[in-house]
């Protein structure tokens, strides 16, 4: 025969030890967790321990004293403590007014002594489906402000058609089948978290949740509470409780990016969770039990960090199963056409300038250009020029690089064609573009200006 496992945390809190000891037997049978507490002025303390999911609660503990204020004002503090805990009142005396009342301030039930042992069960399996119920609404809620801030709904795919990029998609594609843990390399702008927001889009965790946390923007106070949740009380500002990144993300997927930037502290912290697959909200002593598909993104070399003691050998072996490596925009100049393309769609539906097109010319500029930047410098400049411009066609010149000064400043030439184009150069950098005052500051025409500007494709 299959015993039925037992459930629920039961709290009972009475001045009669004979009571307390008479319910602990009759429950212990039926629930999990039976506590006892015979002096209410202990129920900080404990509730500061253990949550429980039904308090038992008596409505006097001064020997001559049956007005039943006693158990309203420990009721008002229970509440105080977490507005969401249920709790049943016991009375000796079935009175009807003081039950209500105790009602109207927060209880759930109430249930009168000498208890029916039956009702009484039934009485606390009916808080326990409603303690369980609030937790999931409560949870529910705080997810939704996760899933709020990590919209799907606004997610991209990854653009691209280029060898190395396909290459890319075509692991992805066999990577998003597993559940494995990713770790995504690559420098800043590349696109790392599009790829991370593919993988589980194709993956079986795809009708869940994906939740993203930038862990450069953490700092080790915050980094606990963020990804683990707290208790009410657990610091200063924590005035309820709430659930974490990891255990919103529990069923879908965890993003993890710039994990790189994580001290060895909160590295040992992360390696615990996923080795134990549960967390412990701050402030609690209950672990909660996870389950979350792991991607990982750094813009640095995590094998030099780990030679310099900044970064744990054995956290890296548990977040890189697979290692994605998104190449720079440079080397995968055959995606610039397809990517400008893409954004010049998206701006001029934006800044309402339908007829835009980028020219031949434009597009050579644009894959000529080294982009420091990656693609998100490329995403920056297509939406700079789209606002700027005052001609449907968009050409050479209506595109100059905040990062262009500094190539120019290291070219050391006497030849006169490189010379006046990087004259003309410095000139558009300097006035942002603008033709008039680049042709005032160069003492030529507008005419002139335009024909340089063609000849040397700028």
């Amino acid at each position: 025969m299959i015993m039925k496992k037992k459930t629920g945390k039961i709290l009972i809190v009475d001045d009669d030890i004979n009571v307390l000891k008479s319910l602990q037997l009759i429950l212990s049978n039926e629930f999990e967790l039976i506590e006892i507490c015979k002096n209410p002025n202990a129920l900080n303390h404990l509730l500061s321990k253990q949550s429980f999911d039904a308090i038992l609660l008596d409505m006097n503990f001064t020997a001559g004293i049956n007005s039943g204020n006693e158990g309203l004002y420990w009721l008002s503090e229970i509440l105080k403590i977490n507005n969401d805990y249920v709790v049943i009142m016991l009375t000796a005396y079935g009175d009807i007014t003081l039950s209500v009342e105790a009602m109207k301030r927060g209880a759930t039930d109430f249930i009168t002594k000498p208890w029916d042992n039956e009702k009484l069960i039934a009485t606390l399996r009916t808080g326990l489906k409603l303690s369980e119920s609030k937790k999931e609404i409560k949870s529910l809620k705080q997810k939704q402000e996760y899933i709020g801030i990590n919209d799907q709904s606004k997610y991209q795919k990854p653009i691209g058609s280029s060898p190395t990029f396909l290459n890319i998609l075509e692991t992805i594609k066999k990577v998003s089948q597993t559940d494995v843990n990713v770790l995504i390399l690559g420098e800043n702008g590349t696109g790392k978290e599009l790829i991370a927001q593919e993988i589980h889009r194709q993956s079986k965790r795809a009708s869940d949740v994906l939740i993203s946390l930038d862990m450069a923007s953490l700092n080790d106070s915050l980094f606990e509470s963020e990804l683990f949740g707290h208790s009410k009380g657990a610091f200063t500002d924590a005035k309820e409780s709430r659930i974490g990144r990891i255990e919103s993300a529990s069923g879908g997927t965890l993003f993890l990016d710039e994990i790189g930037n994580l001290g060895m502290n909160l590295q040992s912290k992360l390696l615990t969770v996923l080795q134990n697959r549960e967390i412990t909200p701050l402030g609690s002593n209950e672990s909660v039990p996870i389950d979350i598909r792991l991607i990982s993104a750094t813009n640095k070399n995590l094998t030099k960090l780990i030679e310099n003691d900044l970064f744990r050998d054995d956290l890296l072996y548990r977040i890189n199963t697979i290692q994605i490596e998104v190449p720079a925009l440079r080397d995968r100049k055959e995606d610039i056409p397809e990517l400008a393309e893409f954004f010049l769609n998206r701006f001029k539906k934006k800044y309402d300038k339908p007829n835009l097109k980028i020219n031949k010319k434009a597009i050579d500029k644009l894959q000529n250009y080294k982009w420091p930047g990656n693609i998100r410098e490329l995403e920056h400049t297509i939406e700079k020029v789209v606002i700027l411009s005052d001609s449907e066609i968009l050409k050479p010149e209506d595109f100059y690089f905040t990062n262009q000064q500094a190539e120019i400043e290291t070219i050391d030439s006497l030849n006169l064609d490189e010379v006046e184009q990087n004259t003309i150069r410095k000139a558009l950098l300097k006035c942002s573009g603008n033709i008039s005052k680049t042709s005032e500051t160069l003492g030529v025409t507008r005419k002139t200006l335009y024909k340089k500007i063609e000849k040397y494709g700028l």
